[in-house]
């Protein structure tokens, strides 16, 4: 059976995207999925650029490498804080996240971090050539980010992508100073789009779209700590603008499925199909902080739970590729609104 072609939207979340690491490393090993476009944001942007140029350079077993590579870098460079982080009983309850934390309620990064330093941008120095992935990658990506004076998304695409228009895409404005790209300063693309799903709409690219979330979309129970209820702020906020769109895209079915449409506006609108790789079961558990754990225990962890959901949902949707969606976004994405 031939690979059926496909777009992927990638959810960003830190150091949680490591789960999908895990799903990519499982999709490319696999091989009945063609990767032919990618929206991405934050740490899905990450993965993004990584498998892109990886594919580049020597197909499916080089974007399994370049994966590899990019998330053993942010280990390696995670240690220090991995090793405080291991130290934290004896802080009591305030360990080093949330002793950070506090300071980022009070003091912005340019007064903690003037500087500006951010491990990322050498993991990506290290890793990335995007001199190459502009000129050679024939998967056409599209990275969001915020921009900061107007609230709206700002999409990268595969020509434009730098090193620069990633580190915007992951930039959390509590960590690091906003980057500015051509004068324009840019925070991460979560607030906008996590990940942004239009620039799909217009491109000519593969119709069937795969989510793959590391936000958990559903969390049981009414949240009581501080620490707890900032997680699922964090969770709603992180998840809106993807439920809009998928609002948006349930509306358009709706039309074309009642022939609401004349004919003069249907070829204006495509028919998608959406599935997703939920990480509701798999990531629920896991606590804000753990979204700034790097030991390589803990991201391999999650790499293998992301391989697991991969290969479930390959082997209970792949057949419908190509031909239906495998999610009913109505039911799943938008509970009881019409």
């Amino acid at each position: 059976m031939a690979a059926q072609p496909i777009s992927l939207a990638l959810q960003g979340g830190g150091a949680h995207g490591a789960f999908t690491w895990g799903v990519l490393d499982y999709l490319l090993e696999e091989g009945s999925l063609d990767i032919k476009a990618i929206t991405a944001t934050s740490a899905g942007a990450m993965n993004a650029v990584a498998l892109a140029y990886g594919y580049a350079v020597n197909g499916r077993g080089g974007a399994r490498e370049v994966l590899e590579a990019y998330w053993r870098d942010v280990s390696q460079r995670g240690a220090p804080l991995a090793a405080a982080s291991s130290m934290s009983p004896a802080f009591g309850p305030f360990t080093p996240f949330a002793m950070f934390q506090a300071l980022t309620n009070v003091a912005s990064p340019y007064d903690l971090n003037p500087f500006d330093y951010n491990p990322l941008k050498q993991t990506l120095r290290k890793i990335i050539d995007f001199d190459v992935l502009r000129a050679e990658t024939e998967i056409d990506l599209f990275i969001a980010a915020t921009n900061v004076e107007t609230g709206k998304a700002r999409i990268f695409k595969t020509n434009e992508i730098t090193e620069d228009a990633v580190l915007a895409s992951a930039c959390l404005p509590q960590v690091f100073k906003a980057v500015e790209i051509e004068g324009t300063p840019l925070w991460d693309g979560g607030y906008v789009g996590n990940p942004a799903l239009y620039p799909l709409f217009y491109a000519d690219v593969p119709k069937d779209i795969l989510i793959v979330h590391i936000n958990p979309l559903i969390r049981k129970g009414t949240p009581k700590t501080a620490s707890a209820i900032l997680d699922r702020l964090n969770e709603i906020t992180f998840n809106a603008s993807l439920v809009s769109e998928l609002r948006s895209i349930a509306f358009v079915q709706k039309l074309l499925d009642e022939n609401w449409l004349a004919d003069r506006m249907q070829s204006r609108y495509r028919r998608l199909f959406i599935h997703a790789i939920r990480a509701d079961q798999q990531l629920c558990k896991l606590s804000i902080e753990t979204k700034y754990e790097t030991s390589w225990r803990f991201l391999t962890e999650l790499k293998n739970r992301g391989r697991d959901a991969a290969q479930t949902w390959i082997a209970d949707h792949r057949g419908v590729v190509g031909t239906k969606s495998s999610v009913d976004i109505k039911d799943e994405f938008l509970d009881n609104l019409s």
